[in-house]
């Protein structure tokens, strides 16, 4: 019998690894795993590699992560906003390593890697210092940078609902990343409101399949050690 569900937030980020590449969803606060990233700062590993449309905002969330001095890099689009002063922090102190990538870039990029694709040539970034360095070529009657995918040894995602094969429903705009990094991981782990019977999510409206899906934890009856 297929079961994905996960008791406690702890095991479900248990495995992961000092020096791992993590996936992290969320377009800002929205759809972000707050309570599997809580879990992996109590889990303790270091040396991270983040990918996120953000580098944290406020304290919480993503930010908390940062400032418990835990990832070593972040690849983002939106590095700095009003409320990004733990990121502004350690990267003006020069603890911590940035890589900077459009935003549809970025999504092209783990997109790529959910594909098995070696490459792709994006026009965005031409001519720029994003393109320094990097391959380019003219296609047709544009110029085009080479990219090459983002791939992680994890996703921690957001979804509103989820069933125990892994299939996943998300609400609005808290979809965000969540479909693709789950595509692009060796081990996606779905943080879900809710844990739907088999057969109660309309097929129509699941946009991750469970076939992506490695662990679902749901937030109302998961258990964290103290």
């Amino acid at each position: 019998m297929i079961d994905k569900i996960v008791s406690s937030l702890d095991a479900a980020v248990a495995d992961i690894h000092d020096g791992a590449t993590v996936m992290i969803g969320g377009f800002g606060t929205a759809g972000m795993p707050n309570h599997l990233i809580d879990a992996l700062i109590a889990q303790g590993a270091r040396d991270l590699t983040i990918v996120n449309n953000n580098a944290g905002n406020g304290e919480t969330g993503l930010a908390a992560l940062l400032k418990a001095k835990r990832v070593k890099k972040i690849i983002c689009s939106f590095p700095r906003q009003a409320d990004s002063q733990v990121f502004d922090a350690l990267y003006q102190a020069g603890e911590i390593e940035l890589e900077l990538v459009p935003q549809g870039n970025l999504a092209a990029r783990i997109q790529a890697a959910g594909a098995g694709l070696g490459a792709i040539f994006t026009p965005t970034g031409y001519g720029t210092l994003l393109a320094e360095g990097k391959e380019t070529r003219r296609i047709g009657e544009r110029n085009y940078v080479l990219e090459y995918p983002i791939r992680a040894d994890f996703a921690l995602i957001k979804a509103h609902r989820g069933d125990r094969w892994g299939n996943l429903v998300y609400r609005k705009a808290a979809r965000n990343f969540g479909p693709i990094m789950a595509t692009a991981a060796a081990c996606t782990i779905a943080q879900v409101d809710e844990l739907a019977e088999l057969g109660e999510l309309d097929p129509e409206g699941v946009i991750t399949p469970g076939i992506f899906v490695q662990r679902v934890v749901a937030t109302a009856t998961a258990t964290a050690a103290c």
